[in-house]
């Protein structure tokens, strides 16, 4: 079973085998999440999305790069739906999970970190964000050994551990 973990820091310092960005449909680095693993991982990771991606991924799909100069090995890239702007489709939202995770079982990783994908600029329900999160990772039958979802804040960080000990998967 998946042990999910809430982590409360800097998603580009997680020492796993891969982190997950949450992009835009271009995959050529923006602003929030996205922004600091494209600055941190250096300008490999662009690279490979641009051979990788060049014409950009779906809302709710999800593809690895490099990881440059992350303390990891990949970058899982999917991009979330925009809240703030109409994209309100939730399956759109947990679709990124679903596909970060089967990535993650291709190439093998055993350790993953997230963010609540949406939950920022894209303006996702932080609540229903993380709902989301919670239930599309524990649901997943994934062979992903240890989920980390990452808070860049306490009150985040508390909220993600309150969700998951209300549905007994608290550590």
């Amino acid at each position: 079973m998946t042990r999910i973990v809430p982590v409360l820091g800097d998603i580009t310092q997680q020492e796993v085998d891969a982190v997950v960005n949450a992009a835009n449909n271009g995959m050529r680095g923006g602003g929030g999440v996205d922004g600091a693993i494209h600055r941190a991982g250096g300008a490999a990771v662009l690279r490979d999305c641009v051979a990788r991606f060049p014409d950009g991924l779906a809302t709710g799909d999800a593809g690895y790069t490099t990881a440059g100069d992350l303390p990891t090995r990949w970058v899982i890239h999917t991009v979330g739906p925009d809240y703030g702007s109409g994209q309100r489709d939730r399956s759109l939202l947990t679709s990124c999970y679903r596909r970060s995770l089967e990535i993650a079982d291709e190439l093998g990783a055993t350790t993953i970190a997230f963010p609540l994908i949406s939950a920022g600029i894209y303006a996702w329900p932080l609540d229903d964000a993380i709902a989301a999160a919670v239930d599309t990772i524990a649901e997943s039958g994934t062979a992903v050994e240890e989920v980390r979802l990452v808070a860049r804040d306490q009150r985040i960080f508390a909220e993600v551990e309150r969700a998951l000990s209300a549905r007994g998967l608290g550590i």
